[in-house]
């Protein structure tokens, strides 16, 4: 697999472009060793090709024949991209504490998990600077929203569709219980948007809801974790966030924080139609009992 049709690249966007184009055709390692250039563009130009090849979980020779088959001379002429754009790069906290219970430190592990969430939040400016708006812009004005996610990935869906459905009702959370999906798959057509949130190891599920929305003619948004997921390549927009923790599972906070940032979007261009609704959206609440109401009885009710 070599690159004969296109120049080699020279910074990290065209090298992402070009990993974006060929992911698929890969194999299973060069997919791995390209993904860890992608989402750890910071840690190639400071670590050697050992220790880079050693996170990924791939042989150094792995790294080498990626790079020939890119068009590079080898390694270092690879790792040369990351050096020149070193100083535009975000720097990332890097600590990645895998074994939590052999810490016997608990308050080392709750300073550095806090650091990591905070870092995870900060890079979400970093990584959807070019893409927030046009995503926002699909929401605006798709029709009907459909949001998907599933597994570990649920929560992140299920806020979304909850704050989204204070200001708008045409929005609905596509679930995968009792085998109802294949209905509600096919209430999606041309005229709307779908949201998929995912994260590596990404669920079967999701892809299904990416067929049948492409199939369908919808636009897609993705919210993951890597610009070469399996959802990101096929998305019309995608929408990025980190999942590392120094925890056992990889958290969700930053995801959380970024389907948040896009509703306030939507929202803030959404003018005085969506501002009464969520007033409605309150009052109801209020008069139904759904909150506690200091100083009232909670049995009675």
């Amino acid at each position: 697999m070599t690159n004969t049709n296109k120049p080699v690249p020279v910074s990290i966007e065209q090298l992402t472009q070009l990993i974006q184009e060929r992911y698929n055709e890969m194999t299973p390692q060069f997919q791995i060793s390209a993904r860890y250039l992608i989402d750890f563009p910071a840690e190639i130009p400071i670590s050697s090709m050992r220790q880079i090849a050693l996170k990924a979980g791939v042989q150094p020779a792995t790294l080498v024949r990626l790079a020939q088959s890119l068009g590079f001379d080898g390694w270092n002429s690879l790792k040369e991209v990351f050096v020149d754009s070193l100083q535009t790069s975000p720097r990332r906290y890097t600590t990645q504490a895998r074994r939590v219970m052999s810490d016997k430190n608990n308050h080392d592990l709750m300073s550095r998990t806090l650091a990591t969430q905070i870092n995870n939040i900060d890079l979400l400016k970093d990584l959807n600077a070019d893409t927030l708006e046009p995503a926002t812009n699909a929401l605006l004005k798709a029709k009907r929203i459909h949001v998907a996610g599933f597994r570990a990935s649920y929560s992140v869906a299920f806020n979304f569709h909850y704050l989204f459905r204070f200001f708008r009702n045409s929005v609905t959370l596509l679930r995968a219980e009792a085998g109802t999906m294949e209905m509600e798959l096919s209430l999606i057509n041309s005229s709307d948007t779908v949201v998929i949130i995912s994260f590596a190891p990404y669920s079967f599920e999701s892809m299904r809801v990416l067929r049948a929305a492409r199939d369908a003619g919808a636009e897609i948004i993705a919210l993951c974790d890597s610009k070469v997921s399996p959802l990101a390549l096929e998305a019309d927009h995608a929408l990025f966030f980190h999942t590392e923790t120094p925890s056992f599972f990889p958290s969700i906070s930053s995801a959380i924080s970024l389907s948040e940032l896009l509703i306030e979007g939507v929202l803030a261009r959404s003018g005085k139609k969506a501002l009464s609704a969520l007033e409605r959206s309150e009052q109801q609440l209020h008069s139904s009992g759904a909150y506690i109401i200091a100083g009232h009885d909670v049995i009675s009710r």
